[in-house]
């Protein structure tokens, strides 16, 4: 007899973990990790960045993509997990050697709850739109 769950492969999951630690650090350093220069507005004076809007909206895009492939194709909670500590690290260790003004803790624990929350939700979407959840026949 057969179970009716397909069987998961624990080197085929460890090989989709580690995809999904190197995408993530890949669009980490593709979107943000490169840009260590602080904007000032001319008029104003005032200081922004390193990132700009632009950096961010594609950095969020392509965690949201591999967070989305990876649901789909490994357990739906690795991904998130993997994305989250991944990502945290890797901006935790640039910006706590690059900032002087010791608040870069703060942005840390904003950036862990934020993939957090938003990997979960994005995992959770994923899942049940791949269980078909919603798209059967509605009754009256």
């Amino acid at each position: 007899m057969t179970p009716t769950r397909m069987r998961r492969r624990p080197l085929g999951e460890l090989a989709g973990v580690i995809a999904v630690v190197l995408a993530t650090a890949a669009t980490w350093w593709g979107w943000l990790g490169w840009d260590d220069e602080y904007q000032v507005d001319p008029v104003t004076g005032q200081v922004s960045g390193p990132y700009e809007a632009w950096q961010v909206i594609g950095c969020v895009l392509g965690l949201i993509a591999i967070v989305v492939v990876g649901v789909l194709t490994l357990r739906p909670w690795l991904a998130p997990l993997a994305l989250t500590g991944t990502f945290s690290g890797l901006w935790s260790w640039w910006a706590g050697n690059h900032d002087e003004s010791g608040l870069w803790l703060v942005g840390a624990v904003l950036v862990v709850g934020g993939l957090a929350w938003g990997s979960a939700v994005v995992s959770v979407f994923t899942w049940l739109a791949s269980k078909g959840l919603g798209t059967g026949p509605r009754r009256a």
